[in-house]
């Protein structure tokens, strides 16, 4: 399954790549390695030039294409190019700007960090397939019991789609401990939606609950930063970003953000145009005025 129908928007190649990496063989990730070190460099090249360079074959870089979800080389020269020439752009309007974010820089810290987090949140919709987006709101708009599981650190961003979901008025379990969650999806039927957040796509428990949600025939949405991972395999509709964000070197959440920001996209489209929605969060709001009002 490749995370789009044609190709990553502008500035997305990157970020696509990275969510395809861990799945590729390893003679392919010396190919994708190098187009995520030096894609000016592959821009340039021709196929022979490559299987030089990465010290493949032909046949491997047909394949690494393939696998990365791109026609061939020439189409992924191309998006290497569009995306090169749009970040050479925004270069160029960065420093006419001055907003540099970089240590050293006139540039107040705390501007800096939120200049460089647009800036690289712009490109995580590289590996999201808007279709898979689309087909996940539906079928929770369209389902029955709803039931939301994470762990470790996706947990935060799941209780918190959880809560906004509820005050909504959509109804919603989203059980803390392992135990529950895995309850709670033994009790899920067909027309039931389970959403799993999971950033590697890989944490045992999670994957647990949405085998186990899969099992009882439920739509299971999958939320993780790479394509290719057991929770994507698992998944009826999954939505991939934020896997170009990972470095532990790097005190900025990147991926974080991103996962966030899906998580409430997929919120803001279940409940728009809905009417029960304005009457649940007035309800919603009369009673956290109640709970946060001094008593006279």
């Amino acid at each position: 399954m490749t995370p789009y129908k044609s190709e990553p928007p502008l500035g997305g190649s990157r970020a696509h790549i990275k969510s395809i990496f861990p799945s590729l063989a390893p003679s392919e990730q010396r190919v994708a390695q190098l187009c995520l070190d030096s894609p000016e460099t592959v821009a340039r090249m021709s196929v022979a030039d490559l299987v030089t360079q990465t010290g493949t074959s032909p046949a491997t870089i047909v394949r690494a294409c393939k696998s990365m979800g791109f026609d061939g080389f020439q189409h992924l020269r191309q998006v290497l190019l569009r995306d090169l020439g749009a970040a050479a752009r925004d270069s160029i309007q960065q420093e006419e700007s001055g907003a540099t974010g970089e240590p050293g820089s006139s540039e107040h810290l705390v501007s800096g960090i939120f200049s460089r987090a647009s800036q690289d949140i712009r490109g995580a919709l590289g590996s999201l397939d808007f279709e898979a987006f689309d087909a996940a709101v539906k079928a929770i708009r369209q389902g029955g019991r709803l039931l939301v599981v994470a762990n470790g650190a996706s947990l935060a961003p799941a209780q918190s789609l959880a809560l906004r979901f509820l005050s909504a008025g959509v109804q919603c379990e989203a059980p803390s401990d392992i135990v529950s969650q895995h309850i709670s999806a033994k009790l899920l039927s067909a027309g039931d939606v389970c959403i799993a957040v999971s950033d590697s796509g890989m944490n045992s428990f999670t994957i647990g609950s949405a085998r186990i949600a899969a099992e009882r025939k439920a739509t299971v949405i999958g939320v993780t930063s790479y394509a290719k991972s057991e929770l994507a395999d698992l998944s009826t509709h999954t939505l991939v970003a934020g896997a170009e964000f990972h470095s532990w070197n790097d005190q900025l959440p990147i991926g974080n953000i991103v996962q966030m920001l899906v998580l409430s996209a997929l919120h803001a489209a279940v409940t728009a145009d809905s009417p029960d929605v304005e009457r649940a969060r007035s309800a919603v709001f009369e009673e956290v005025l109640h709970i946060v009002e001094k008593p006279e």
